[in-house]
């Protein structure tokens, strides 16, 4: 017999080290990139709620530099599934955000995030 919390934790493990292997790929091609169009920080908006969200806007330091729209597309999808690496869920019911800031001189990344929730309290008297 096959038990199934060993299964599924071993299957999370594996899915776990393929997503880090990938994020770490795209994160070295990115970094290859940018570095070559003299971008030396971006900083990313991200937001979600109500099951769905995305990267609001991206911001890129020296300003005037204008990547390609694939790269864009790119740089956006890694921000999204770098943030979503570190707060899984997060997007769910009430939601969270926050920013992401990557300094490519020293290849470092800052993320300053927050959850959203819905705090209540409750109390039921009866027959006082």
């Amino acid at each position: 017999m096959t038990d199934t919390n060993t299964d599924f934790a071993s299957t999370m493990e594996k899915w776990a080290a393929e997503r880090d292997a990938e994020n770490t790929e795209t994160r070295a091609v990115l970094l290859a990139q940018l570095r070559t169009l003299g971008v030396t920080e971006v900083t990313a908006e991200y937001e979600g709620y109500g099951d769905s969200g995305n990267v609001e806007d991206i911001t890129l330091q020296p300003t005037e530099i204008a990547l390609p729209p694939e790269l864009s597309s790119q740089l956006d999808e890694f921000a999204w599934a770098f943030a979503y690496q570190q707060h899984p869920g997060f997007e769910n019911n009430d939601g969270g955000y926050g920013t992401l800031t990557w300094d490519l001189t020293k290849d470092s990344i800052d993320l300053d995030h927050a959850d959203r929730y819905v705090e209540s309290t409750h109390s039921y008297h009866e027959g006082l």
